[in-house]
């Protein structure tokens, strides 16, 4: 487990390239944390840090949006698939979603509000939960 207090904006590039590193090959990764905590927002900086430039934004409507970039080490282009399960109310609607071709593509999966579908994610994740604090200061944890 690895903990960040955030004080400021200004700091979320470096700390969305620690979480790149400490992630390691895992590519579905699970953030939690009260509405209005920065899930969007530290998901845009990781976005920002891979050479995303599309405009990052919450998929709460959509349910998906997803995003291109180039990887680094093979020079393909990827998929980061964003999702954002709030509105859902049962696995079931989620698997109709096609939730596992994203869970199990090999592109990032990065996911909000998955408590509904921990039934059915691989094996090795990435959960990352962000606590607000007073005078807007966020935890970060990575585990």
């Amino acid at each position: 487990m690895h903990e960040f207090i955030i004080s400021s904006l200004d700091e979320l590039p470096a700390l969305a390239e620690q979480l790149l590193r400490l992630a390691g090959d895992r590519k579905v990764w699970l953030f939690s944390g009260e509405i209005g905590a920065g899930k969007t927002t530290l998901i845009k900086a990781i976005c920002d840090q891979l050479g995303v430039t599309e405009t990052v934004s919450s998929p709460t409507f959509s349910l998906v949006n997803e995003y291109r970039y180039q990887e680094a080490s093979t020079q393909r282009a990827a998929a980061i698939y964003h999702l954002d399960l709030y509105r859902l109310k049962s696995l079931e609607e989620a698997l109709d979603i096609g939730i596992e071709d994203y869970l199990y593509s090999g592109d990032f999966c990065w996911i909000e509000w998955p408590a509904l579908i921990l039934p059915i994610l691989p094996q090795e994740v990435a959960q990352i939960k962000i606590e607000i604090f007073e005078n807007s200061f966020r935890k970060v944890i990575f585990l």
